[in-house]
């Protein structure tokens, strides 16, 4: 009979650690239904400590999901762990996972402490983790250039303290598969009671082995593994929830473990992270890029016609891809749209809500002659806003451009209730439009980067606009869609400005894992 393995994502942590992927509160909460809704073990909803808006959104997680343990990082230290107890207190199933550097560069370098005192913190922070909940996870930071002897004496002792998931994270993606396996198949043989814990690994994919890293750790004994929607995360990011799903489901005649993941929501929960981010999904990814079953040899278009597994070791509808699309006019019900919204897995917070999607629907209908699943997501992306959250808002735009002559445009804009007017002259259409908004906003802020995706196909396709903006240490992503490019690009300017407006630094971390 097959072990199972623990599918813990952290997303909303370590992915949201990505330039530019903060997500605001009703974004996360959006994204912990959607991995709820896949069946996802845990959810790593953030790290309490670093800012009052973090411990609120893995608080209101907490309420809000039922079917998946909700879990908060701390560092082993005092306020870390009772904020993120007090974090998690509403979940029906919460996790407290603590962590701390054990590789002598970080000892040394950052921590400026002695492996004695390194054992003894760690000991501490599992005694305070206990008066919050049984469920603690324990990681040893840099664990992948660490020395085993010292793994194993602090494993031991977190253990005899109460921790019941060891985290061995290969923090800087340094390791390759053989010799993580042996890190791991060491760990479980050597450390005492390794067997009433669950031994999990963090990899991250600097040298792109996350995945490899993670699957060779699971055939060495790994009953957890910790992934990301896209492998989103630092750096080059983390170990890819989709294909360490899928690996362990194709090659069962390899892997003695099955997770209880719901794969038909995998491109689904894929498309959302990548709207909600702005980081697109490359057409070449493995699982949820638009090229993953695609064929254009012919030798391949041949042989798949006469057998599908010539050359597909996966079906596309088993991880979500499917060919359906809302054939809906102006005329259609709000039932309807309502009910493909639910089939969709998108779940609107109020009738409010619901009414402002509609209408944006119609106004869609009457520019577009088919509206896509893609549409739909993108469509609601937008309006997922509160009002506290939308300071700007484009009420008028108008652009003009001819040849021979400088794009010029005129906007209005609703700032904290009153409308005011700019206008500026630019290299093209687009420039124009973000200066006209920049000669009311006057935000100082750097545009690091503008991205235009056609949704759908046909050329009355929706453009989606990803724009990043940095100000100070902050660094967002802004997204908009419409079918005129323009007004798409003057709403992402806009998305991003407001959580320029609306958000709150995080305090550094002394490290992660």
């Amino acid at each position: 009979m097959k072990q199972h393995l623990v599918i813990f994502d952290t997303t909303l942590r370590d992915g949201e650690q990505s330039p530019g992927a903060s997500m605001t509160k009703e974004e996360k909460i959006r994204v912990a239904r959607q991995l709820e809704k896949m069946r996802v073990d845990v959810i790593e909803a953030g790290f309490a400590a670093a800012s009052p808006g973090d411990f609120d959104s893995i608080h209101s997680i907490a309420q809000a999901i039922k079917d998946s343990t909700v879990c908060s990082l701390a560092r082993a230290n005092e306020n870390d762990i009772r904020r993120a107890g007090e974090a998690i207190k509403p979940a029906k199933s919460g996790r407290i996972h603590t962590f701390i550097a054990t590789s002598p560069i970080h000892m040394e370098k950052k921590l400026r402490m002695t492996p004695d005192q390194v054992v003894e913190q760690a000991v501490k922070a599992i005694g305070w983790a206990r008066q919050y909940t049984d469920d603690i996870e324990f990681s040893a930071e840099d664990a992948g250039r660490s020395e085993i002897d010292f793994l194993c004496r602090i494993f031991e002792e977190v253990i005899k303290a109460g921790a019941t998931t060891i985290n061995v994270p290969d923090t800087v993606g340094y390791n390759i598969p053989q010799q993580y396996a042996d890190t791991i198949r060491q760990l479980i043989e050597r450390v005492p009671n390794s067997d009433t814990v669950v031994w999990s690994v963090h990899c991250h994919n600097d040298l792109g082995l996350a995945v490899a890293n993670s699957l060779a750790a699971v055939m060495a004994g790994a009953r957890q593994v910790e992934c990301t929607i896209n492998g989103l995360g630092e750096r080059a990011g983390n170990a890819s929830l989709e294909e360490i799903v899928m690996a362990v489901r194709t090659r069962s005649d390899v892997f003695p473990v099955e997770t209880r993941v719901e794969t038909t929501q995998i491109v689904p929960a894929s498309k959302l992270v990548s709207q909600i981010t702005g980081y697109p999904v490359q057409p070449n990814k493995a699982v949820v890029g638009a090229n993953a079953f695609a064929h254009e040899s012919g030798i391949h278009q041949d042989g798949v016609l006469k057998h599908r597994e010539t050359y597909e070791i996966m079906r596309a509808q088993d991880v979500g891809w499917t060919q359906n699309k809302l054939v809906l006019g102006k005329h259609s019900g709000r039932n309807a749209f309502k009910t493909r919204l639910s089939e969709l897995g998108i779940e609107l917070d109020s009738d409010e809500a619901l009414n402002a999607a509609f209408a944006r629907f119609k106004e869609l209908a009457d520019k577009k002659h088919e509206i896509f699943d893609e549409d739909l997501h993108a469509l609601v992306s937008d309006e997922v806003v509160t009002p506290d959250q939308e300071h700007y808002k484009l009420v008028y735009s108008q652009v003009c451009s001819e040849t021979g002559e400088l794009p010029f445009a005129k906007v209005i804009l609703n700032v904290g209730g009153v409308e005011k007017k700019g206008e500026a002259g630019g290299g093209g259409p687009v420039d124009a439009t973000f200066k006209a908004i920049e000669s009311i906003v006057g935000s100082g802020a750097e545009l690091l980067l503008y991205s235009v995706n056609a949704i759908t196909t046909g050329t009355d396709a929706q453009g989606e606009v990803t724009t990043r903006l940095a100000k100070g240490e902050r660094i967002v992503n802004g997204n908009g869609a419409d079918t005129d490019i323009v007004i798409a690009s003057a709403r992402s300017y806009l998305n991003a400005l407001n959580k320029l407006h609306s958000s709150r630094d995080k305090v550094k971390a002394q490290g992660d894992v």
